[in-house]
């Protein structure tokens, strides 16, 4: 897929949170997109995309993927997983500042018009066979 934003230029990067923030929207077309390629009914492609963007399996996305991080995307991780932030009722603390950092390096893949590299990346994570499950 190819989504492609016109790099910052002149800018100042957004905040952590504030790439998470885009990482969570642009993951959730990667997903989406992967999904409906696929095909299936409505509520099994809801079911799938929910499994998939939960903090649980995002947590789990950036630990398949941490091994492949260039030192700048690991400090984007590490800035973003240590951010003062609020989880969620439903979210294991960990798992949720993880999810942040992997939300936030995909922001910054996509602010930053690094498109390939995003790719790779989530090629990677919609390509696993094991997919970690999300607590109902």
């Amino acid at each position: 897929m190819e989504i492609a934003l016109e790099a910052g230029k002149g800018q100042a990067m957004p905040g952590s949170l504030e790439l998470a923030y885009l990482g969570d929207a642009v993951f959730e077309i990667y997903v989406r997109e992967s999904l409906v390629r696929r095909g299936g009914r409505m509520k099994t492609l809801h079911r799938a995309a929910v499994d998939k963007v939960c903090a649980h399996a995002q947590a789990g996305h950036l630990q398949r993927i941490s091994g492949l991080l260039t030192e700048e995307e690991a400090a984007v991780v590490r800035r973003a997983r240590n951010a003062k932030q609020t989880p969620s009722r439903h979210a294991d603390r960990a798992e949720y500042h993880s999810a942040t950092g992997f939300e936030a390096l995909i922001g910054y893949l996509y602010y930053n018009g690094r498109s390939q590299r995003l790719n790779e990346l989530m090629a990677v994570v919609l390509n696993a066979q094991e997919e970690p499950q999300c607590p109902r």
